[in-house]
């Protein structure tokens, strides 16, 4: 589908940019691709004056503070993850007017302060991209939608682990929540916006 509009009050959310998760491979998108995409985004929000939102997800390191469900996947727990796993990535860090939000779940919205931030600014859509795709990307867009937001999706600033999960996102569960369409696709409609 293709893009529509940008509403005059949108924010861009990153998702789980951080030195620990990028330095993982991604894939189909490189996360210094992913990196570069994601950071000509934050600039041009920046410069259009809209909000910026860093998204990391951190926690205790016996993963005591994550959702606790019973799931088929095994579970992550304990152990020691490397210094600076949960700093964001040096190419979007060091903006005093972004704003960071910790998450210790998938989506950015459960258990975070996300939710207050954009409705005291007055978002009504936001633009989103990270990794992974199918994880923590594709949560926080549907209870983006939930919540009433217009989601609108950077295809080429998002990556996963597995191209075949990536692409099942981005095909088949994210346009029944959000638009999507490419880097340049959003920054073209965003300098239609003001």
């Amino acid at each position: 589908m293709a893009l529509s509009t940008l509403d005059a009050r949108t924010a861009l959310v990153l998702i789980d940019l951080q030195q620990g998760i990028t330095a993982i491979p991604g894939a189909p998108h490189s996360m210094p691709e992913v990196i570069a995409r994601a950071t000509e985004l934050a600039d041009a929000f920046r410069a259009h004056q809209l909000p910026v939102i860093l998204v990391r997800v951190s926690g205790a390191p016996d993963g005591s503070d994550f959702a606790q469900g019973r799931t088929d996947a095994p579970r992550r727990t304990g152990g020691t993850r490397p210094d600076g796993w949960d700093v964001i990535v040096d190419e979007l860090a060091g903006h005093a007017e972004d704003l960071v939000v910790t998450k210790r779940n998938v989506g950015a919205f459960y258990g975070t302060d996300l939710e207050l931030h954009l409705r005291r600014r007055g978002i009504t859509q936001i633009v989103l991209a990270g990794v992974a795709t199918s994880m923590g990307v594709e949560s926080t867009a549907r209870a983006a939608h939930d919540h009433g937001y217009h989601v609108t999706l950077a295809t080429d600033a998002s990556t996963d682990m597995d191209e075949t999960i990536h692409q099942h996102s981005i095909d088949r569960i994210l346009p029944r929540f959000a638009e999507t369409g490419t880097t340049a696709e959003i920054l073209e409609l965003l300098e239609k916006t003001r």
